[in-house]
């Protein structure tokens, strides 16, 4: 009887490769656990033009934590984060992860657990107010300026 490793063992481990825990959410988060975030956007967040002002403070306040960027995504979409991780001394990684797809654009995340309920940054959808002001011709316009000069 032996206490170690079968030879069962060693051809599951050579077929399917080491065992691991959760490997779904590893690949949803881009190689790191859910309980390890710190803030997370969706690929359509990381495509906008501008960059999150929530997550360029999450980068400067946490220079220990490791932003993950989509590798899947256009280089000009992730590059506004990662010359913001360069900044503010962050490791980073573009993970290029092709056998699974995600929503998931970006991660920062530390080495260890923090168990954050709240890792993404909601997009507010405030409207631009719009001026109630009547559009007047052009007679309107000089009719009222006829009247004001009397």
């Amino acid at each position: 009887m032996r206490n170690g490793p079968s030879l069962d063992d060693y051809l599951e481990k050579g077929l399917y490769g080491e065992k691991q825990i959760k490997p779904a959410e590893k690949k949803k988060y881009l190689g790191t656990y859910r309980e390890r975030i710190i803030v997370a956007l969706t690929k359509s967040q990381v495509m906008e033009k501008s960059v999150y002002p929530e997550v360029e403070d999450f980068i400067k306040t946490n220079p220990d934590a490791n932003l993950l960027v989509n590798g899947d995504l256009l280089y000009s979409a992730i590059s506004k984060y990662l010359q913001i991780a360069k900044k503010y001394g962050n490791n980073f990684s573009i993970v290029t992860n092709h056998t699974n797809s995600t929503n998931i654009g970006l991660v920062l995340a530390h080495s260890y657990a923090i168990d954050k309920e709240n890792i993404y940054i909601q997009k507010s959808k405030a409207i631009p107010k719009k001026e109630n002001k009547k559009k007047r011709g052009l007679w309107s316009s000089l009719k009222g300026r006829m009247k004001k000069k009397h």
